[in-house]
């Protein structure tokens, strides 16, 4: 029944007729964003200090629960933000494009913009090293709704008498946080925690926000873990809160989150890898024996089945023809022979013509095929203007429709404990078992529809790569033979470099389409192996053809106050020039192990 009412939703979908407006928040010279209706008073305390052995009284609990009950529900609008949202409402195209399509999701080599947004969206995005400050912003403007809606409780004198949804609500500030650090490499991070509201703000360096995140991590798990002791009125109290306001566990526990925490710092843990090993070997070892996800139950998602949501990429690829299969992400799969290839991606919509010879025609509907990161493209997002809108796109099914927007995938944690197995850090397994079940648990579609297991015992046997060449019908200088040397099976007689690159590469599948996590793997290790980006002169000046984008540059660059923040602190704060070929400071070169 569930999967008839699924299959006419997507079908209702596709009878849509929607068009991008791209109308999300950017941030102004103030770094405030977001629409949410806040409380015009403005807390600032110790957002990370959590007095978790604090004796509590019923009274006091009832009091606080009282008094931060909005509070509450703006972090149920923050836990939105994390992936799309805004304004208390779930994952939406408009919103979760801004953030992730015109940017990242073409900087990891999954998708690419087929077009240039001419009619009105600000300029040129070549698929997309082409600058553009609002595009730029996008990520930061959902960081900023967040922050607006967390600081605020995190830093509330009250919120000290019900510190488990402290640690749960400085747990999202600094998840968010995470993963704009490394975007930008460097972010106002300490002003944001103490909830300031105005300039100047101060920028960080990223390694002194890596350290203080970990430091609140340790602290969050150690908080959510004396839980345990608490009696019974106390635990019902704050499952009640919980009940209503966690929209990213599966049970609404206080496990969960702890589990989140510990499994966010092994992410850490390993990007730090190469620039400071003891350390992320400290990190990553601890966390484990802390407690991580281990199960697909454990998971942290948004669930389009329970929210009442759909995909922001049905509409943004199939309604709006704003986003195309990358030619490196289709090569990838080709290459591997992923089963993605039979349900997830579509053929050719259209027919294209190859612009030498007229006679050399693709006939709608004859095979999947991707686009070149870095092609010159032309306005247009309907096939009548702009052929490129017949190149590939995601399938609008129901295996897309209804994929979970994920925090954090049990597949991700176990490709990760794989790497760290691989650089001779205790785990708590092996690396070919984690890779192995990384594998098996690492569908996009919702558990609840499974298609990809009928696929995955054939998928983890292919022991080489199938030679392949990817083949632009329209432009022929543009085919390229695969860069995808390695197969899935695990051999224990490779290299430990090949080894990586077969963990990292799974990774990459499995994590699609979450764009950061994959950018920040092909930054630091450089897998997987994807085609050279076309046209990089296209982009700030800073990258030579070979390149790849090594960072976005720092928010708030359009406006005299942000900018006059970036020469105080942000510079300095980045050790380098703000541009896109910049590294972060875990990118750094040199051997992976």
């Amino acid at each position: 029944m569930k999967k008839t009412i699924l299959t006419a939703f997507c079908a209702m979908l596709a009878a849509a007729s929607l068009h991008s407006c791209l109308d999300f928040d950017m941030p102004t010279d103030t770094f405030t964003g977001g629409q949410t209706d806040l409380d015009p008073v403005v807390y600032k305390g110790k957002a990370d200090s959590i007095d978790y052995w604090k004796n509590i009284s019923e009274e006091g609990f009832n009091e606080a629960q009282s008094q931060l009950s909005q509070y509450f529900g703006q972090m149920r609008t923050a836990q939105y933000y994390l992936r799309g949202g805004k304004d208390a409402q779930a994952p939406a195209a408009h919103q979760y494009q801004y953030v992730y399509s015109i940017t990242v999701d073409n900087y990891a080599g999954y998708m690419v913009v087929p077009h240039n947004f001419s009619h009105g969206g600000g300029g040129l995005l070549n698929s997309t090293y082409s600058y553009n400050q609002d595009y730029c912003d996008g990520p930061y403007g959902a960081f900023l709704g967040v922050k607006n809606n967390i600081a605020n409780m995190i830093n509330h004198p009250m919120i000290d008498s019900i510190p488990e949804l402290k640690a749960i609500g400085l747990l999202i500030f600094d998840y968010s946080a995470q993963e704009m650090v490394d975007l930008y490499g460097s972010i106002p991070y300490f002003d944001h925690k103490a909830n300031k509201e105005s300039n100047p703000f101060t920028f960080n360096k990223m390694e002194e926000i890596y350290i203080s995140i970990v430091d609140n991590l340790d602290t969050i798990n150690a908080c959510l873990k004396h839980f345990e002791t608490r009696p019974d009125w106390y635990k019902s109290g704050v499952q009640s809160i919980l009940s209503q306001n966690d929209v990213v566990s599966q049970d609404q526990s206080v496990e969960s989150w702890r589990r989140l925490a510990n499994s966010l710092k092994l992410r850490m843990a390993v990007h730090i890898a190469k620039v400071q090993p003891d350390k992320a070997k400290k990190w990553a070892e601890e966390a484990v024996q802390a407690g991580v996800i281990e199960t697909t139950a454990q998971e942290m998602l948004l669930d389009p089945l329970i929210e009442g949501f759909t995909h922001p990429l049905i509409d943004i690829s199939n309604s709006w023809g704003d986003t195309r299969l990358n030619a490196s992400f289709e090569s990838l799969l080709a290459s591997l022979k992923h089963p993605y290839l039979e349900y997830l991606i579509g053929k050719n919509s259209d027919v294209i013509v190859n612009k030498d010879d007229a006679t050399d025609i693709m006939q709608a509907n004859t095979r999947i095929i991707g686009l070149r990161a870095g092609i010159r493209m032309s306005p247009g997002q309907a096939y009548k203007d702009n052929f490129r809108i017949a190149y590939s796109k995601l399938e609008n099914s129901e295996q897309l429709a209804m994929a979970p927007l994920y925090l954090m995938k049990v597949s991700e944690v176990q490709f990760l404990r794989a790497e760290g197995d691989l650089r001779g850090w205790t785990m708590g397994g092996s690396a070919q078992s984690f890779y192995e079940e990384g594998i098996r648990n690492a569908q996009i579609e919702n558990r609840l529809i499974p298609y990809y297991p009928d696929y995955v015992d054939e998928y983890m046997s292919l022991e080489a790569a199938v030679p392949y060449k990817y083949e632009d019908q329209y432009d022929h200088s543009n085919d390229i033979e695969s860069v995808t040397t390695i197969g899935v099976k695990w051999n224990e007689g490779d290299s430990k470099e090949t080894k990586l690159e077969k963990i990292i590469t799974q990774k990459y599948i499995a994590g699609f389409p979450y764009s950061y996590e994959a950018w920040n793997d092909l930054r630091r290790t450089g897998y997987p192996k994807l085609f050279p980006v076309l046209n990089v002169e296209d982009g700030d000046g800073s990258l030579v053809q070979g390149d790849i984008i090594r960072k976005i540059p720092l928010p708030g660059r359009d406006t005299s106050v942000g900018m006059s923040d970036i020469n105080t602190s942000g510079l300095d704060a980045l050790g380098g020039s703000d541009t896109q070929g910049t590294r972060v400071w875990w990118d750094v070169e040199g051997a992976n192990i």
